[in-house]
């Protein structure tokens, strides 16, 4: 799925937030979107959703204007605790998008248990989110975007409150999700060498209000990617500084 961008603004109130923003993320394309607190980008994923109108510009889909919530898209957010409802079980929480589907109820449990094993939460489906470390609840918000088997995923901050380690292993698995199904992804985030390791390219965004797009840069590294190796790459090096300082408007 092709996201496209013309001009986008949004403001709250008489306080502006995104002006004149104009992107094109092609079909299967991973972009990972940093730049300081409050400069929008949150605002940004909302707008892409069809959650929060644009006040300016047009946002489309394969050439087709956003003007609700789109078909074939799924969001995780950065609070996944609060996203996941208690009273389920896992597998009940991970289905809960096949409804709108139409799948019985047999169905939609095979859907789940499927993902929950390809996102390493096998054996949990009758359990409930509160009995899950940060990172499982995580990991079920993201099987419950990927059963659905979303065309366009799109993320806010997803990993920013895990520990390093469940942080590294859910970048690889997104790696893995992105390599093996080709969705197109939008990824938020503050950190800069994330932005560098999971992208195939990365936009800052300038400080607001108003803000706009200072640095939209190739990622060009190598498809297999590893926690070690790739960050102990000269280019990897040579990338985060460039966004680095894109960030701080040097």
């Amino acid at each position: 799925m092709t996201l496209h961008l013309d001009g986008v603004g949004q403001s709250y109130g008489d306080h502006p937030v995104l002006h004149d923003l104009t992107l094109t993320v092609p079909d299967g394309q991973l972009l990972c979107v940093v730049g300081p607190s409050g400069c929008g980008k949150s605002t940004l994923l909302r707008t892409v959703a069809g959650l929060l109108p644009a006040r300016d510009g047009e946002v489309t889909l394969d050439d087709t204007p956003v003007t609700g919530v789109p078909d074939r898209l799924a969001v995780v957010f950065q609070d996944y605790g609060r996203s996941l409802y208690p009273w389920l079980t896992v597998r009940d929480n991970v289905a809960l998008p096949l409804r709108r589907q139409g799948l019985g109820r047999a169905e939609r449990r095979t859907e789940a248990e499927r993902i929950l094993d390809r996102v390493g939460l096998d054996g949990t489906a009758r359990r409930h989110p509160w009995q899950l470390s940060g990172g499982m609840q995580q990991r079920v918000a993201i099987a419950r975007a990927l059963v659905c088997r979303p065309k366009l995923l799109l993320m806010d901050e997803p990993f920013g409150s895990l520990d390093a380690q469940t942080r590294e292993d859910l970048e690889d698995l997104l790696l893995e999700v992105h390599r093996t199904d080709g969705t197109t992804i939008v990824f938020v985030t503050h950190d800069i060498d994330e932005s560098v390791y999971l992208g195939d390219r990365v936009v800052v965004l300038s400080p607001g209000p108003g803000s706009h797009v200072v640095l939209d840069l190739p990622v060009e590294l190598p498809g297999e990617r590893d926690q070690i190796g790739t960050r102990g790459l000269p280019e990897f090096v040579a990338l985060r500084a460039e966004v680095g300082r894109a960030v701080r408007g040097r």
